[in-house]
């Protein structure tokens, strides 16, 4: 296209003055090449290649019948009934986008491959730009507003925090996996409301190609508030596309009859089977409609409504959908047998349903409690198919493995090897800084694995934004070890599910006293720091004992474990400052060392504390046994460094397979306190393991010796 003189001006003193040229020269200059994209600041045709190992780190698993058992030997172990072999369903705990590019170009991509591949996807993202990742969890009567993680605030930073470009940027690369991931003739519903609704369609566009757009769903509901000055938004909307021309859609499956209802201008008739139609004439040809038909629904759904407050479903998730939607997106878009994927999985709904209609499914999300919320979800769905004596399959809990430093502290990939590496450099220093000083250590310079030192113990400090991991605290041992230090505290926002207390005792037999401390919220806080008000805590302790009841030589005997105690140290809010700013008439619901405290301020000021949880056993939500740990080694695939062949590796830990377990629900608060007694042979030595996942959903692990 001929430029005018003004336009080259304008180019040449754009180019000279280092800045960037207007949108309409990339169409003046490039012409037609592409007629409508989506432009947003930062972006980028770059996608996230990085394939980290799948740490499996627990089993769940219902233990079949008997009859089941005899009937398919070769997939159940024939003793206790839980799955040997064949696809078990994946939860996994991590940033989806990691999550998605390990899964498309690492081990796993076999195993999916294996079994047909993602055929559908369904994804309900964070579209609104309030949500925080805060969850209010109840306390008896009272209801706690647990803050979220320093992982979970960082993604929600990066995702929100810079506008609805930085949303943008996070979708459009994960939905580029989500696309090389997705079968051939594989399908994807993504469910957004009126805040990104029009970006979403766009960006789909781009992604899947307009071609493979197949409908714009929308979902009417009834619930909600009144608007005074517009029109009140009761409705969502989901976009189906599908990777290519072909793809499932099974009408009669989320068909209903066509009832009884009269119509107008047609004739009612019964044909030679009895069966009953409607009839009309139009352009010399006569039309049938037979009520026994199923009409597929239409693109707007006003027949399923959002979850009430006292549905038995509701699990107090802030974005949680109805399974209805659920029920119609996978029985429309998959067949039994089928993986079905949701990469923001918030309550679990996706993997319940999934489960339910014999699908395969493969789920994850970053939020730890969403984790614990999916994990209790699906073992009541185990639960509930044994009785009705319905098939179900196992399901594992896994870790993204070992990270590499340039993901955690946000280094350009753009930039040289050297500059890279200084980067790395002065941000490490600048974070380490801050948290050596909120802990009152000694820093130490140049040293590549201890950042300080505090009373004779040396300091180590995990990554800002992602958990630290087994193969990091090994690190530190052997580290530890050739440098004959004895005494280590690590320092971390997060650690790996599963993480303790194994790795404690693995230090300890190698002469190394590590204590694992959660670094606090109020680091960031200078005001907190100067006043020394940051407290380090603890990570749990259990007490527990095995009960053993019976036994003859060379006879089975049977053992359960009972819990004893259970101490936390959490702290989220300060009682001095929670009193200070409490208004007349309010109250506050804070934690202090491991005691939820209600802080009530009367009308004429006077101020009352009340624990909310007097109990140790008021801090568990969860916990769960597994009676012969260390019976399945945990192997992850890696590449062979000499060969750079993928191969399997023990990585020194064992799989957690859940046998037992008691848990809160919404409905029945109780927990049990003892286990169930489980069958072992006599004169043999085994370890039993026990986790407890408290009601901010950590996880804590005790090994027993029996």
């Amino acid at each position: 296209m001929k430029l005018t003189d003004e336009q080259k001006r304008e180019i040449i003193a754009c180019i000279e003055a280092g800045k960037p040229l207007a949108q309409k020269y990339r169409f003046l200059i490039f012409g037609d090449a592409r007629e409508v994209e989506l432009v947003w600041n930062g972006k980028t045709a770059e996608v996230c290649n990085v394939v980290l190992p799948f740490q499996r780190i627990e089993q769940v698993d219902e233990p079949r019948s008997e009859a089941v058992r005899e009937a398919q030997p070769e997939l159940f172990d024939k003793k206790s009934g839980r799955q040997l072999r064949g696809w078990a369903n994946k939860l996994i705990w991590g940033d989806n986008k990691l999550v998605l590019s390990s899964l498309k170009s690492g081990a796993m991509r076999e195993e999916i491959e294996k079994a047909d591949g993602i055929k559908l996807i369904y994804i309900d993202p964070p579209f609104d730009v309030g949500a925080d990742f805060s969850m209010d969890i109840a306390i008896g009567g009272d209801t706690f507003t647990k803050a979220p993680s320093v992982l979970e605030e960082i993604a929600y930073r990066d995702t929100w925090g810079k506008g609805a470009d930085s949303f943008i940027a996070m979708i459009y690369e994960r939905l580029q996996l989500m696309r090389d991931l997705l079968a051939d003739d594989g399908s994807i519903y993504v469910h957004c409301d009126w805040r990104v609704n029009a970006f979403m369609r766009l960006v789909l566009d781009e992604i899947f190609g307009k071609n493979n757009f197949r409908n714009q769903v929308i979902w009417h509901y009834q619930s909600g508030g009144r608007q005074e000055k517009l029109f009140s938004r009761k409705h969502d909307m989901i976009f189906l596309y599908t990777k290519s021309s072909k793809w499932t859609f099974n009408a009669e499956a989320i068909g209903t009859p066509r009832g009884e209802k009269k119509r107008n201008n047609m004739k009612k008739g019964e044909d030679a089977d009895g069966r009953i139609y409607w009839s009309i004439k139009s352009a010399g040809k006569i039309y049938k409609y037979y009520e026994d038909e199923k009409i597929t629904p239409a693109d707007a759904w006003t027949d399923i409504s959002h979850i009430h407050q006292k549905d038995p479903q509701r699990l107090g998730y802030p974005t949680q959908k109805t399974e209805k939607i659920l029920e119609r997106v996978i029985k429309a878009s998959s067949n039994e047998g089928d993986i079905v994927a949701d990469f923001f999985c918030g309550s679990g709904t996706t993997a319940a349903v999934a489960e339910k209609l014999g699908r395969k499914w493969l789920v994850s999300d970053l939020g730890k409690f969403a984790i614990h919320t999916t994990r209790k979800r699906l073992i009541a769905v185990q639960r509930q198919l044994k009785t009705e004596e319905k098939n179900w399959r196992a399901f594992e809990i896994l870790n993204l493995g070992k990270y590499e430093r340039q993901h955690y502290i946000g280094v350009n990939p753009n930039l040289s090897d050297e500059e890279q590496r200084r980067q790395i450099v002065a941000k490490e220093r600048d974070y380490w800084l801050l948290i050596l000083h909120a802990y009152r250590a000694e820093v130490i310079e140049n040293d590549e694995t201890f950042q300080g030192k505090k009373n004779g113990r040396m300091v180590a400090i995990g990554p800002i934004n992602l958990l630290v991991t087994r193969l990091f605290a090994e690190e530190i041992i052997l580290r530890c070890r050739e440098r004959r230090i004895s005494r280590i505290d690590i320092l971390a926002f997060e650690f790996e599910m599963g993480l303790f207390p194994n790795i404690q005792q693995q230090a300890r037999e190698k002469g190394v006293d590590m204590a694992l401390k959660y670094i606090p919220r109020e680091v960031f806080d200078k005001r907190a720091v100067e006043k020394n008000q940051v407290v380090f805590y603890d990570v749990s302790y259990i007490d527990a004992k095995i009960l053993h009841s019976g036994g003859k030589s060379k006879n089975p005997q049977t053992i359960a474990v009972q819990l004893l105690n259970f101490s936390v140290h959490y702290s989220q809010g300060s009682i001095t400052d929670t009193e200070y700013k409490l208004k007349n008439g309010g109250s506050k619901v804070i934690v202090d060392n491991g005691r939820i405290i209600r802080i009530t301020k009367d009308k004429k000021g006077v101020v009352t504390q009340k624990n909310l949880t007097p109990n140790w056993s008021d801090w568990i939500d969860y916990w769960a046994v597994d009676y012969n740990f260390e019976s399945r080694k945990e192997v992850v695939q890696a590449k062979d460094p000499a060969t750079g062949e993928m191969r399997e590796l023990w990585t020194g830990d064992y799989v957690f397979e859940n046998e037992w377990q008691s848990f809160r629900t919404r409905q029945e608060r109780k927990l049990e306190m003892t286990s169930a007694y489980k069958e072992i042979p006599v004169n043999t030595r085994r370890k039993v393991a026990l986790k407890v996942v408290d009601i901010f959903g950590n996880d804590t692990m005790r090994i027993l010796e029996v």
